[in-house]
């Protein structure tokens, strides 16, 4: 559609005071007619006239210029549109005014960014008039984002979301797929929901369904959560039509939407589009010169929008590794390049969603300068000729030598890098001598410097050596022996030791001024005088240089151990073989136990002599030690190590040693062993004699004993000995123990005498079963017969075991019985003397149940008792008795009375009614009686008042014969882990329960325990072994009869599997359960 034309007519006024640009409307002849006379000169450029269409890039631009040289002040600008409306009041997005002001030009500016622009020159009051057309265009339709992603190609997507402002493009892709679907129609909606809908950010959008039934119910959803009635949610009925309007749209409303009527469902996704970006200042043209730092900047209207640059059309990244860098800072976006190239001269451009800008780079090289001049220089022949030029940009050039151009060779080396230029010859040549020159490709600078040369006859420079000419130097290190050298041309320099020539490790660097004899490794056979010779043109010189290698010593001999003690050795060595050229300053030792890898330092101040003394060593501990020797140079190699050895004492002499006996040929001495025995330990004892009156001492033992006791035999009568004891260890003899006296050999007739422990002088007691080890010392020599009897008569040695010794007698019952009780007499006899002791033993056990218990009378609630004492107090005195009562009708027992000790007693606090029966156990030291005596009559406590006479009933019979109700069943054990047979049995009277294994009875085998309780009867094998499997049998017996049952018991290896499923077994009874095994 032709667009229609609109002219409007804007007036421009200035005055010192105020200045006024007015648009009004009216015909464009009429802005014709006014004449220019009627304007002040003061505007050099007038604003022109323009047209401009509808729409975001209908924006215009005016400028007006004004002579500013006679205003005393900036002057006040208004803007009019007609004759009356101030644009000032109408600022904003559509119209925007900017003032600014340059002191030294004197320049005032009005800027409109989208409509008006205007560059003041402050002068008199003036004004003038433009016209502004505006066209009308063709509205170009809204562009559906989405239908141009569903007919683009996928290589196209990232453009596309970038034009249109799609910050989140995977989620619309992924949304877009779903949108693919084919959908099924349905038969509720007669019209339904369009795939998508766009809106712009802060728009409102419309949805519409048209239902099939106009009374099915309809709910609208939003990403699942239904959707209710607000300001911000509108919905609207028309007919069979459904409307919900959003209004306000915020991205939060960029979601998945359905609506549902009854149980069909139709679905779309709502998109929110973000305002295009704008740019609100642009690109401006810049110069620059090659190296300096660049800067291009423009804002747009949002803060880190995304902004694209280009250069020349090509798009510019922000990579690490790229010469452009990008900066963002809220709405400013600068592109920087640090150091500009001549390449760097383009177009950039900048692109935004909703505008672009684009400017001119310009790099031009800087005017050429000289930083480094060359300089003239006098070289000697083989020498280097370096000739060096800088200049103020990197720029090509070309080297001239007398006026001939110069091209780089395997001989001429040219160099360029950056600002620096470099011409260089290795060697120089006569020929090379002459003026050079380099001459920059752009600009006509140039610089000319001028080579000559000189000869001069060889000279060796040898002030800094030493005395003699001599060099000393390490063994392993680099020898490098620069010797300055004079002569031109360069002389020929050769280095030799006798006829040799060397090369390779040993060899000769040769320098302009310098010849170098580098040794990488020196080593001792290096040593000796080398020759040095020069040669030229102009002569010969020739000198002798001595080298002395200098080296560590040779490592020592292996050290000698010569003596240990406690925590100490002395240790001597050899001096190395070598000492390396330098002396011997002194040794470093070293130890270490036998089986460590770390040695420790012992002297930390150079041992002088051959002989050292390590201390504080741990005794018993094997050591070994080694030496370093150290010259000036610096330390050896260690030594081997000597041969390893222990620190060990002797220990102290033998203790308390005294006569033990003595016969007419033989003495025994006796003793107790050293207070410090050590870490090595004792060995045995050596036991050494002489004769009173000699000094000669005897060997008694020729081998060591390891006893406190010895006897030393075949010794005259009548003699006197002296004796002495030495206690030997793998440090050897400790001082010896010595007798104070003479000993006579000579048998002493000593008495008898029993020394009777002090708890055998009261009646000894034990109980029935316990066993009975009794030892009495005695003296008496020699020979002492001892002999026993119990109450009178020898005692039988089938019951009751007699041991005899030289010092006591033992007596000993393995099971003692009250047949054991009585006095037993000792007597000890030597030769006619005598001694005699009793001991009386008395072996106790549980006394019987007291005699007839009578209830001797009946009152309120009270019950009087009486018994007799026990016939058999267990051969112990009765301590007391323990009453106890049982109500007739549960014969539940309960304890009244404990540790009483008459033989009558009052029960109280009956319960009336109730008929009692009363039983008493008796109780000695050894505890209660086995059994009961229970009265044979019932106590009944009668109520007061009238008695009542209680029916007569037949007493009903509850005896039966053992009967079991659960018999054995057969059981699989696994060795080592304990196991129960069990089984329940009833019976009245209780029966008596008796286990068999294989038809024997088990009794009094501590590995078998046996509960009964309830009737349920138990056996609990206690770690079976294989040995334990059999059959086992259970009876029972009462005065009825008998019954037994019995199983097979088989008893397996502990193996893995029957250990897990022991273990399962165990820990599921315990409520756990086991996950693995280790």
């Amino acid at each position: 559609m032709e667009g229609v034309k609109h002219a409007q007519i804007i007036d421009i006024s200035l005055s010192p005071c105020i200045s006024v640009w007015s648009i009004g409307d009216g015909a464009p002849e009429e802005t014709e007619k006014r004449d220019d006379s009627q304007r002040s000169t003061l505007f050099v450029e007038k604003p022109q006239s323009g047209s401009v269409s509808v729409g975001k890039c209908g924006n215009i631009t005016f400028i007006a210029k004004v002579e500013a040289k006679d205003l005393l002040r900036k002057p006040n600008v208004k803007w009019f549109k007609g004759k009356w409306m101030d644009l000032a009041s109408k600022a904003g997005k559509h119209l925007q005014l900017k003032e600014s002001f340059e002191r030294h030009t004197k320049v005032s500016v009005l800027d409109n960014r989208q409509n008006f622009k205007r560059s003041l020159e402050n002068k008199t009051f003036n004004f003038c008039f433009m016209q502004v057309e505006v066209k009308q265009q063709e509205e170009e339709p809204e562009v559906d984002v989405w239908e141009l992603l569903k007919n683009a190609n996928p290589s196209e997507y990232e453009k596309i979301a970038f034009q249109y402002g799609i910050t989140d493009l995977r989620g619309m892709l992924k949304r877009l797929k779903r949108m693919r679907r084919e959908v099924k129609k349905s038969a509720a909606f007669a019209k339904g929901l369009d795939p998508a809908y766009q809106v712009d950010k802060g728009g409102k959008v419309r949805f519409m369904v048209e239902l099939a039934d106009p009374t099915v119910e309809l709910k609208w959803y939003k990403n699942g959560q239904e959707i209710r009635p607000s300001t911000k949610y509108i919905f609207e009925h028309k007919g069979n039509q459904r409307i919900l309007f959003i209004n306000n749209c915020t991205m939060t409303d960029d979601a998945r939407y359905y609506v549902t009527a009854g149980d069909e469902k139709c679905s779309t996704e709502l998109f929110v589009r973000d305002p295009p970006i704008l740019v609100t200042k642009g690109l401006e043209d810049t110069n620059t010169y090659v190296g300096e730092r660049v800067e291009l900047s423009c804002e747009v209207s949002e803060d880190d929008a995304n902004v694209k640059w280009f250069k020349n059309g090509v798009e510019l990244t922000n990579e690490p590794k790229s010469r452009y860098r990008i900066k963002v800072e809220g709405k400013k976006h600068t592109l920087i390049i640090e150091e500009a190239a001549k390449n760097d001269s383009a177009t950039y451009s900048v692109m935004t969603t909703g505008g672009q800008s684009e400017a001119k780079l310009s790099v031009d090289l800087r005017p050429l300068k000289i930083s480094l001049a060359l300089e003239d220089q006098t070289v000697r022949l083989g020498q280097e000729i370096h000739l060096k030029c800088e200049i103020s940009e990197n720029v090509q050039g070309k080297w001239y030598k007398n006026g001939q151009l110069v091209e780089a060779s395997d001989r001429v080396k040219l160099y360029h890098k950056g600002r620096i230029h470099r011409f260089i010859i290795a060697s120089a040549a006569v020929d090379d001598e002459g003026e050079y020159m380099f001459v920059p490709d752009s600009g006509s600078l140039r610089k000319i410097c001028t080579i000559s040369h000189f000869s001069d006859p060889p000279k060796l420079h040898l002030d800094g050596l030493g005395e003699n000419n001599t060099v000393t130097v390490v063994a392993g290190s680099k020898l490098r022996l620069e010797i300055p050298i004079t002569g031109e041309p360069t002389p020929k320099v050769m280095w030799s030791k006798g006829d040799k020539v060397y090369s390779g490790r040993i060899r000769a660097e040769t320098y302009p001024d310098s010849s170098c004899l580098v040794i990488d490794t020196a080593e001792r056979e290096d040593s000796g005088p080398f020759r040095i010779t020069l040669k030229n043109e102009a002569g010969e010189d020739t000198a002798l240089i001595n080298i002395k290698v200098v080296d560590v010593p040779d490592p020592p001999q292996a050290p000698n151990v010569t003596e240990v003690g406690e925590d100490w050795c002395v240790m001597t060595w050899e001096p190395p073989a070598n000492d390396g050229g330098s002396p011997i300053l002194g040794y470093f030792i070293e130890r270490k136990k036998k089986q460590s890898s770390r040695w420790m330092r012992l002297n930390f101040e150079l041992c002088k002599e051959t002989t050292f003394e390590p201390k504080k060593m741990i005794e018993g501990v094997a050591y070994e030690v080694r030496v370093f020797a150290v010259n000036a140079i610096g330390i050896s190699k260690p030594s081997m190590p000597s041969k390893s050895f222990v620190p060990l004492a002797v220990t102290s002499p033998p203790t308390l040693l005294a006569v033990d006996g003595v016969t007419d040929t033989s003495v025994t001495m006796k003793w107790r062993p050293p207070d410090h025995i050590g870490a090595a330990g004792l060995d045995g004892y050596v036991v050494e004699y002489c004769f009173e009156g000699t000094d000669e001492w005897i060997v008694a033992n020729p081998e060591l004993t390891d006893k406190t006791r010895f006897t030393i035999n075949g010794l005259p009568t009548g003699s006197k000995i002296l004796v002495r004891v030495k206690a030997v260890n793998a440090a050897g003899e400790s001082e010896p123990r010595y007798h104070p006296q003479p000993i006579l050999v000579k048998e002493v007739v000593e008495p008898p005498k029993i020394r009777l422990p002090r708890h055998l002088k009261q009646t000894y007691t034990r109980r029935v079963g316990e066993t009975v080890n009794l030892v009495i010392p005695f003296q008496g020599r020699p020979r002492a017969k001892v002999s026993w009897q119990k109450n009178g008569s020898p005692i039988d040695k089938n019951q009751i075991n007699i041991r005899n010794t030289e010092n006591d007698t033992i007596i000993f019952i393995r099971k003692a019985e009250r047949s054991h009780s009585g006095e037993y007499d000792m007597k000890v006899e030597v030769e006619n003397l005598v001694d005699k002791a009793t001991i009386d033993i008395q072996i106790v056990d549980r006394p019987g149940p007291p005699e007839i218990v009578t209830i001797e009378d009946v009152w309120g609630e009270n019950v009087n008792l009486s018994w007799k004492p026990p016939k058999d107090d267990g051969n112990a005195a009765i301590t007391g008795y323990t009453i106890q009562k049982a109500d007739k009708k549960s014969m539940e027992w309960f304890t009244v009375i404990e540790h009483y000790h008459r033989t009558s007693a009052t029960i109280n606090e009956l319960v009336i009614g109730n008929e009692y029966y009363f039983r008493i156990f008796a109780e000695n030291m050894c505890g209660l009686s086995e059994d009961a005596t229970m009265t044979k009559e019932s106590a009944l406590i009668a109520k007061d008042g009238k008695v009542y006479k209680y029916p007569v009933y037949d007493d009903f019979d509850f005896s039966e014969r053992p009967l079991f109700t659960q018999p054995l069943i057969n059981t699989y054990a696994v060795a080592g882990y304990n196991a129960t047979l069990n089984c329940s049995v009833r019976g009245n009277p209780k029966p008596k329960i008796t286990w068999l294994k294989n038809k024997v009875i088990i009794m009094n085998d501590p590995r078998y325990r046996m509960f009964s309780n309830q009737g349920v009867c138990t056996l609990e094998i206690r770690k079976p072994s294989p040995y334990d499997g059999g059959t086992y049998s259970c009876r029972a017996v009462n005065e009825l009869g008998e019954a037994e049952v019995d199983c097979k018991l088989e008893v397996k290896g502990k193996s893995f599997k029957s250990l897990q499923m022991h273990c399962l077994f165990e820990q599921t009874l315990h409520g756990r359960l086991v996950t693995r095994y280790i």
